[in-house]
């Protein structure tokens, strides 16, 4: 068999999906994905690590995330720099041909904790992603890791939403409305009245004061 095949990654992964559900994943191994995807073991190992990975190839969601995000109009505030992200991943990752495998994919990591803490995992590296990118675009370092913190919250709101059974709107509008939403509720919370610390204080000194 020739060294190079053509879509080798995506029909590995599409492969390890079908089995997942199929045989549960504690029952599929490396060489069993290989051969659904009409490919070698060896072939399988130099596209992922094992097979929890065949479904987390961060590659192209993080590096077409942060591309978009640095080359935001400059004069983009930092959550609208990070709706460019979004946008981009609504054009290149999450488009409607990829919407049945990522239903599936959801599916399959819902039920495996294995799984499921992978993709915490690859969230807090894409959001650590997202953070060097606005210190890219200028902001210091607590205002980029907060950006950062938002857009991942709203990235992965949209995520849930798009992977719905059923649902058939664009990425991108989910998106951009997830981020409205979180910015409103940031804005809501913020604008809340603040106990002042020696409010507290006084109101902690008076509960002393009382059970003597």
């Amino acid at each position: 068999m020739a060294r190079w095949e053509p879509n080798a990654s995506q029909r590995l992964a599409q492969a390890a999906l079908e089995l997942f559900a199929e045989r549960g994943y504690e029952n599929t191994t490396v060489l069993d994905i290989a051969k659904r995807a009409g490919l070698t073991k060896s072939t399988f190992f130099r596209h992922f690590q094992d097979k929890r990975e065949v479904l987390f190839s961060e590659d192209a969601l993080t590096g077409r995330l942060v591309t978009a995000i640095v080359a935001a109009p400059t004069d983009a505030a930092p959550l609208e720099a990070v709706a460019y992200g979004l946008d981009a991943l609504g054009q290149d990752v999450f488009t409607p041909d990829r919407r049945a495998f990522t239903v599936r994919r959801r599916a399959v990591i819902d039920a495996h904790p294995e799984l499921q803490e992978r993709e915490a995992l690859k969230g807090m590296s894409l959001t650590a992603s997202m953070a060097r990118a606005m210190a890219q675009r200028g902001l210091p370092d607590l205002a980029a890791r907060v950006t950062a913190e938002l857009g991942a919250l709203a990235l992965k709101i949209a995520y849930e939403r798009w992977s719905d059974l059923g649902n058939t709107d664009e990425f991108s509008a989910i998106a951009r409305q997830a981020l409205s939403e979180v910015r409103a509720n940031v804005l809501s919370v913020y604008r809340a009245p603040l106990r002042s610390a020696t409010r507290c204080s006084d109101h902690t000194q008076r509960g002393e004061s009382h059970r003597r």
